[in-house]
């Protein structure tokens, strides 16, 4: 039976090889595997071609290949935003406790919130042929890496592996979050029935879903109790303890008039009280502070910090068990609750 010709006429005949693909589309046998395995990006013009020439040729690839590609290999691949971060050590543990229950080798990584870092992990995860691939921290509003991500997950979905998302709205990919924009507004709701008007908000990193859904939780409450934010009482910082001490600071040199802070997590609320205490505030007999996630770290600081508990180690555990539980046609979206816990850093108004 004669091979099929690279320029055929698109009814295969059990014979075509990757080498005939690649004849017709003007491009390597490997380039060829990569655009069918998913293993490496190519351009769309390349893609284009190949799965041209692969209809044109009926190509079918070799069923003990594809066996083995799709083959599990026990592999997890979790991408953090940041490793000291106690809000992801909360995270990991919960997955380990899951991992360890099914034999499964987790891998960390540690993106910096760096959007070319966080692809390029997932890259390598693939090519480790990753069973799948959890993405801890909200989502990066970068326009190329909101673009190239979702290819990622389709590329990891080709190799029989998935992308689970910690902290964030999934694209086509399952996700476990918390209710952000319902807990910033139980901790606005709290501010103001100690009444507070003028409230500071020390928010995170811009173009961060976690940013973004936090502050509109505190502006909406705000809203409806008929008070108009102050632009000059709201300062962006990085999501650590030094981000937070130097947006207070900026506060504290702005010199606008405020009775309470809303920091965008704990780490924040720890900088920013320790700049409340070098610049002779007392907290919360001058300014009210409140933070954001109930980090294990509070139980030792003085005073006691009001915050939202957020299931770090449950949102681990829910999304390990999706990592290893069966493949659905439509993505999960868990949306886990939050709870206000009160503590001794928020007084009365001052006057």
């Amino acid at each position: 039976m004669a091979r099929a010709s690279s320029r055929g006429s698109g009814r295969g005949n059990g014979t075509t090889t990757i080498t005939d693909v690649a004849r017709m589309a003007d491009v390597s046998p490997t380039t060829v595997s990569r655009v069918l395995n998913g293993g490496y990006p190519v351009s769309s013009a390349t893609r284009t071609r190949v799965e041209r020439a692969v209809r044109e040729l009926s190509y079918v690839r070799n069923a003990h290949a594809q066996a083995l590609r799709i083959a599990s290999t026990g592999l997890i691949g979790v991408i953090i935003h940041d490793v000291a971060d106690p809000y992801f050590a909360e995270i990991v543990a919960g997955i380990q406790e899951v991992a360890a229950t099914g034999n499964r080798l987790v891998v960390l990584c540690n993106s910096l919130r760096d959007p070319n870092s966080e692809l390029r992990y997932v890259e390598m995860l693939r090519g480790q042929r990753a069973d799948a691939v959890i993405l801890a921290g909200g989502a990066i509003g970068d326009a190329a890496f909101q673009q190239e991500l979702p290819r990622q997950a389709r590329w990891l979905k080709r190799q029989g592996a998935r992308m689970i998302m910690c902290g964030r709205y999934g694209m086509d990919a399952d996700a476990v979050v918390p209710d952000n924009r319902a807990g910033a507004q139980l901790l606005a709701a709290h501010l103001l029935r100690h009444g507070h008007r003028r409230i500071a908000e020390i928010a995170g990193p811009p173009h961060f879903s976690t940013t973004e859904e936090r502050t509109a939780g505190l502006a909406a409450t705000l809203g409806e109790a008929g008070i108009t934010r102050d632009p000059a009482l709201v300062v962006s910082g990085h999501f650590s303890r030094d981000g937070g001490y130097e947006a207070a600071r900026t506060l504290l040199r702005g010199g606008a008039e405020f009775t309470a802070i809303f920091a965008a997590n704990d780490m924040m609320a720890l900088g920013a009280l320790a700049a409340l205490r070098e610049a002779g505030q007392r907290v919360p007999e001058d300014v009210s502070l409140v933070g954001f996630d109930d980090l294990p770290i509070l139980r030792d600081v003085v005073p006691g910090l009001t915050t939202i508990r957020v299931p770090m180690r449950e949102m681990g555990r829910r999304c390990m068990t999706l990592a290893m539980g069966p493949t659905r046609r439509s993505p999960r979206l868990e949306t886990l609750p939050v709870e206000l816990v009160e503590r001794e850093s928020v007084g009365p108004a001052r006057r």
